[in-house]
């Protein structure tokens, strides 16, 4: 029986390769498939594709037993693997390695698409695949590495998306073509999650941690994970969260010039679980000893508040709180900390009092974004 996810987005008339995307899509990211769901007809549709192309780039990069050569390989050429029907790669040990031996059923959708959103998966995909090879091949040492990197991990994702949306005749050509902003929303998002997966990356592997930072307060990256190194680890970490918070401002700019209701649902839904991601590690030991995040339930309700800018405003501000609760007095980074935290608060209320987050009307909460949440709550119950 389908889960109500993949019901929900596959009606009668969708065909049997177009249901198991979004079986996949709900299997490879369950909180991702819940904000594509709340999109409509095509666009829902390439932005599931979308998704799952990268999500199968990704993935080669990611897998720690695929060879150096073979992986140079498959990212310099991944691109051309969408117009190749029979392609697949079925070697692969890492968890998500799904959507890569089942990319025909994948490639076939995508160039079932309209050619807008072919050109747009396509080129996002050779420009993410011929960046992350540069990183094949060299360490992430400074505060300039980590910020490419993270374009060519996030940054050229949330511009494809965009690109997408504008596609779709959703928002204005002006927004798209303000790339510096997308890609600082990318930055940010990265930035989070390399934050936050600290420990599994070291399991499997992988540093995405710039070397600037560590070298401070470890001689090695992986030494941060001893207890005895607990001190410097935490200091290391809110180092790193600092510079993430630089981002925030662009991300309120941004968020600010949507018109298109999906467009910002779709938007916002993705900084806000960012930002609370980041509240939540902030100053917290338990990055060294797990992946942190942050409750269900809480996903949940910033999912359904987060449906205009003034409800963004005050959940950005309530984050920020949190970490300025947090901050410790002895910390290096601190000033550093105190400041961009102040400088967001400031902005958080630039335009007037700020709303208690319980007391938005549930006119705002579109019914799209109701059932793709209420979908998703559901599936992780099971």
């Amino acid at each position: 029986m389908a889960t109500s996810l993949e019901a929900a987005a596959a009606p009668d008339s969708m065909s049997d390769s177009l249901q198991t995307c979004y079986k996949h899509l709900n299997e490879t990211g369950r909180s991702f498939a819940a904000i594509i769901l709340a999109l409509d007809g095509e666009l829902r549709d390439a932005m599931c594709i979308f998704y799952l192309v990268l999500r199968a780039l990704d993935t080669v990069e990611d897998d720690m037993t695929i060879n150096l050569q073979t992986k140079i390989t498959m990212l310099h050429n991944f691109h051309t693997y969408l117009y190749q029907a029979a392609w697949r790669f079925t070697e692969g040990k890492h968890k998500d390695r799904q959507v890569l031996e089942d990319f025909p059923t994948i490639s076939l959708e995508f160039r079932k698409l309209a050619m807008v959103y072919q050109e747009v998966i396509a080129n996002t995909c050779h420009k993410m695949g011929v960046g992350l090879v540069e990183f094949l091949e060299k360490r992430i040492e400074s505060f300039l590495d980590w910020d490419q990197y993270s374009h060519y991990s996030a940054g050229l994702v949330v511009i494809g998306m965009f690109q997408l949306v504008a596609s779709a005749g959703l928002e204005d050509a002006p927004v798209v073509e303000d790339t510096r902003l997308l890609n600082s929303t990318g930055l940010f998002q990265q930035k989070t999650n390399a934050i936050r997966d600290y420990l599994e990356d070291q399991l499997e592997g992988r540093e995405f941690w710039p070397r600037e930072v560590w070298s401070k307060y470890s001689k090695k990256l992986s030494d941060l994970a001893k207890p005895e190194n607990i001190v410097p680890a935490v200091q290391c970490l809110n180092d790193l969260v600092t510079n993430a918070l630089q981002h925030i401002p662009d991300v309120l700019l941004y968020l600010s010039r949507l018109r298109n209701q999906n467009a910002f649902n779709f938007f916002a839904i993705q900084q806000v679980i960012a930002v609370a991601t980041l509240a939540a590690c902030y100053n917290n030991h338990q990055v060294f000893k797990g992946v942190v995040k942050i409750r269900k339930g809480q996903a949940v309700t910033l999912m359904m508040d987060a449906t205009n800018m003034q409800a963004v405003r005050a959940i950005m501000y309530q984050c920020m709180n949190e970490i300025y609760q947090k901050i410790p007095v002895s910390d290096p980074s601190t000033g550093r900390t105190q400041n961009i935290v102040s400088t967001i608060q400031k902005l958080c209320l630039s335009n007037g009092p700020l709303m208690s987050r319980h007391g938005f009307s549930p006119i705002y909460r579109s019914c799209a974004v109701l059932l793709a949440i209420l979908s998703w709550y559901y599936l992780l119950m099971l």
